[in-house]
């Protein structure tokens, strides 16, 4: 049976389908950026579950006679961060931005309680973790992402009034005082220095002038350089890192085990499982210095893999935040750029001894729950970004107007 149709008919349907091809283009676009970005992640991910099985072992056979105990931590941690990921790639942008007065002062309420006696977890001089049982929270890692999205709003809520700095930057400083002193105080000072400059990065993209940043920079580098001239712990540091030949069997034992890790491993690496620094000669194998076991068991190609992944990252988050719908979601896509970024530069340059040793861990990569929940979650809302870009809005107005 042959169906006929009248012209005008024909002519709407014809209308509808190529709207229906335009709207599929401008989502292909977007979901490319989404998949490049989720394939780095997971990529990077899979390294560090793998890293973590390898570097924990000996550890986890003197602590718990299983040398997987670690790893299986990791691996619930890991679970609970994708669900983190896939509650922010799910729910709205504005989600996040309606409770971010809330997160902002629950987490700066939890960083406070860490420096309660009795309430705080000390490990190595440095009291940074609450304990919940057999969980170890640690509310700096929270406060990074919650003082991000705090900020973001605040900027783009006040866009206008951008050129006075009394409206802009004052109030963005006086958080973010608020936040790294009491970092500060564990004493944290690398998730200080990450916080800070994740916070010039969206002041920067914010249009604040880069002279006032760049003053606003070199006094917050001024005060962190008191920090370590007036602590004997990070003084250390900086010692060691200048010459660490100067206390090989202790204070300069990461510097020098760290090197041996990259040496052993040459251009191909050991091989899986079979690094020798962590035997106990390179201590926090697994957390801050993963990275030398994965150059010694997979050689510079395998670090350099790495390196590249975290470029890779930084390249798409850029991408991203250059094509997001609104100026939040932007800010919000500098942020968590920034953020990771640096956080890998650091980690990756005091393992290679290109700064002093800092202690933070690599994203994705080091042994640790609550930064791989917080990095998880942060790469959700980058995916959501990604999803519905600038160009994207157009396609969504047409279908609201029909």
């Amino acid at each position: 049976m042959t169906t006929i149709t009248h012209p005008a008919l024909r002519g709407r349907s014809d209308h509808v389908s190529a709207a229906r091809r335009r709207r599929k283009l401008v989502p292909g676009v977007a979901t490319g950026a989404s998949w490049v970005l989720l394939s780095v992640v997971t990529v990077l991910t899979m390294i560090g579950l793998i890293m973590v099985m390898s570097a924990s072992s000996v550890v986890s056979v003197r602590a718990s006679g299983m040398p997987w105990s670690y790893f299986q931590r990791q691996l619930l941690w890991t679970g609970i961060g994708l669900i983190g990921m896939a509650v922010a790639v799910t729910v709205s942008i504005d989600f996040w931005r309606r409770r971010a007065r809330l997160m902002l002062f629950g987490s700066v309420g939890l960083l406070v309680l860490v420096l309660v006696p009795g309430v705080g977890s000390t490990a190595n001089g440095a009291t940074r973790w609450i304990s919940l049982g057999p969980v170890q929270l640690q509310p700096s890692e929270l406060a990074k992402f919650a003082l991000l999205v705090f900020i973001a709003d605040l900027l783009d809520r006040r866009a206008q009034r951008m050129s006075d700095w009394r409206w802009g930057l004052v109030p963005v400083l006086a958080y973010l005082g608020l936040v790294s002193g009491l970092v500060m105080m564990q004493p944290n000072l690398g998730t200080t220095i990450i916080i800070c400059t994740m916070v010039l990065a969206v002041l920067w993209a914010a249009g604040n002038p880069l002279g006032t940043l760049a003053a606003a920079g070199a006094a917050m580098a001024a005060v962190a350089g008191a920090f370590v001239a007036l602590t004997p712990f990070r003084r250390a540091r900086y010692t060691m890192f200048l010459d660490p030949m100067k206390d090989p069997y202790n204070q300069g034992l990461q510097n020098v085990q760290s090197m041996v890790a990259l040496a052993n491993g040459g251009l191909f690496g050991r091989g899986l499982g079979r690094s020798t620094v962590k035997w106990g000669y390179l201590p926090y194998a697994w957390t801050d210095f993963i990275f030398a076991v994965i150059g010694e068991e997979f050689g510079m190609l395998g670090a350099m893999t790495v390196v590249l992944l975290f470029l890779a990252l930084a390249v798409i988050g850029v991408y991203i935040a250059s094509q997001a719908r609104d100026r939040f979601s932007m800010l919000l896509a500098v942020g968590i750029t920034a953020w990771l970024s640096i956080q890998a530069l650091m980690n990756i340059a005091a393992v290679v001894r290109l700064m002093p040793i800092t202690g933070i861990p690599l994203p994705f990569i080091s042994f640790g729950g609550s930064a791989m929940v917080v990095n998880l979650t942060a790469v959700g809302l980058l995916l959501n970004i990604a999803r519905h870009p600038a160009s994207a809005a157009p396609a969504r107005a047409a279908r609201s107007s029909r």
